[in-house]
């Protein structure tokens, strides 16, 4: 039963995420948002179909969540009991930074997440150092502290049900998610 659950999430995500994401992002989205769109810099390509005017309003709004998705990423990963951004956490914010500078107007909210394991006071603690460690670093990178709240949702808000190391994974992570402003930059 479980499997059934997390293989239909897994196919949740793989159509949500390959939605608008090109090609060549299929073949890893297996690994989160984050992962199916690093190499993702814009939808503008000759060789693209959606680069096509016809094709345009199909697409994400500008500085929508939906957009932040597509063509950055909007999570990150941790390791077990940790906080600290790894390579490429630090490489997807950075690119969320830039995505930020672009809307200047867009708020966002970062959520902190935990696996399964460890008290609900503990994950909480740690659910709001890992949100903390990304805000820290986009503040860092030049995004102004007022556009970034957190919230951590220790482990209540699970992305992959499941007591393994998959599961644990998916759910080690800190989410950003566009909360206002207008998306027109």
């Amino acid at each position: 039963m479980i499997f059934r659950i997390f293989a239909l999430m897994v196919a949740v995500a793989l159509v949500s995420a390959c939605e608008t994401a090109p090609d060549e992002s299929a073949a890893a989205s297996g690994a989160g948002a984050s992962k199916a769109a690093t190499s993702s810099t814009g939808t503008t390509s000759a060789a693209t179909p959606a680069a096509t005017p016809a094709a345009a309003p199909s697409g994400p709004t500008a500085g929508s969540q939906e957009d932040l998705v597509a063509n950055v990423g909007d999570r990150v990963f941790f390791d077990f009991d940790k906080y600290n951004l790894q390579p490429d956490a630090r490489a997807t914010l950075e690119k969320q930074a830039a995505w930020m500078k672009r809307f200047a107007s867009v708020t966002i909210s970062i959520e902190g997440h935990c696996d399964e394991r460890g008290t609900r006071e503990y994950n909480l603690a740690l659910g709001e150092r890992r949100a903390n460690a990304v805000k820290d670093f986009l503040v860092a990178l030049g995004v102004s502290p007022s556009r970034v709240k957190t919230i951590s949702y220790g482990k209540e808000r699970p992305i992959a049900l499941g007591s393994n190391d998959q599961a644990w994974e998916q759910n080690r992570r800190g989410v950003t998610v566009v909360t206002g402003g207008s998306p027109s930059g």
